[in-house]
């Protein structure tokens, strides 16, 4: 299966905060940008309930992530669609798990 393009379009990465330590994690409650970070090899540290709707997934910063980020709001991110999928599914459940 072909990798297909992840755009951010227009959307801009406010919600990209550092949580904890700052210089240490980065967090951000962007489901489509957490996925992304996932399929890459990156684990998720923790989550945090922000409110009744959203939750933060909160990442070890490094060269790595910050290069993923950078290409995702770019819309330069390419990922294979079948582990996209499978990883939104792990992240979905993991929220609705609480």
């Amino acid at each position: 299966m072909s990798p297909f393009l992840i755009s951010a379009g227009s959307h801009k990465p406010m919600n990209m905060q550092p949580a904890y330590g700052q210089e240490y994690f980065f967090r951000t409650s962007d489901l489509a940008l957490a996925t992304a970070i996932c399929v890459f090899g990156i684990a998720i540290e923790s989550t945090e309930q922000i409110d009744d709707r959203r939750t933060a997934f909160i990442f070890s910063k490094s060269d790595k992530l910050t290069d993923i980020i950078n290409r995702f709001w770019r819309g330069e991110l390419q990922v294979e669609p079948q582990s996209y999928f499978n990883q939104l599914k792990i992240l979905k459940t993991r929220i609705y798990r609480r």
